[in-house]
């Protein structure tokens, strides 16, 4: 059966909490005048669309994407590693070798034996655009690309599909198809240590 009792306190309990919400989001709301139905209408000061996102970015922010980091604090680390023409690409290596199954490690890395952008960057970065020192044409036997852009998502496709597609997901099972020098997977190796742990 009904009992008043609880119902008022029950009542007065969930009156209370709407007051204190109220009250704590107040400064997040403006005031509007009394609609039609002489109801007052309060309209916050953001839409459910920057909540949306708000949201998002926060989760996005602090979900681990590879080697117990979030995506800033890889693209931070990669730029750590990343000199001369390749400064400031770690946000590309990063977004897109995930995309591709690649790991960001290894493609910066890769970039880093081919190119020389430790020290100073190879002509093929310089007039070509190609970070992985890619055969084919428009460069002299090597492959060009419009922009640098380009040419990091090229070089990380070619790893994804002629490499990762098929097992070969490290720079020594990479070695004998990528490279003709056998100390290319130690030199690449060695990058990826120096990138871990910058």
């Amino acid at each position: 059966m009904f009992k008043f009792k609880n119902f008022s306190f029950n009542f007065i309990i969930v009156i209370s909490l709407i007051v204190g919400i109220f009250i704590i989001c107040s400064d997040d709301f403006i005031y509007s005048n009394y609609s039609d139905d002489n109801s007052l209408e309060f309209t916050s000061k953001f839409t459910s669309k920057d909540i949306a996102y708000a949201d998002i970015d926060n989760d996005e922010e602090k979900k681990i994407v590879f080697d117990g980091l979030t995506i800033d604090e890889l693209i931070d680390r990669l730029n750590r590693n990343l000199y001369n023409e390749l400064s400031g690409k770690g946000g590309l290596y990063a977004s897109y070798s995930l995309e591709r199954g690649v790991d960001p490690y290894l493609a910066v890395a890769i970039s880093l034996e081919e190119t020389g952008c430790k020290w100073n960057c190879s002509s093929l970065v310089k007039y070509c655009n190609n970070v992985g020192g890619m055969i084919g044409n428009g460069c002299n036997g090597f492959s060009y690309w419009n922009s640098l852009d380009e040419g990091i998502k090229a070089f990380i496709n070619n790893i994804s599909k002629n490499y990762v597609a098929y097992g070969l997901t490290d720079a020594t099972s990479m070695n004998s198809k990528y490279a003709e020098n056998p100390l290319w997977a130690h030199n690449v190796n060695n990058y990826i240590n120096i990138i871990k742990n910058n």
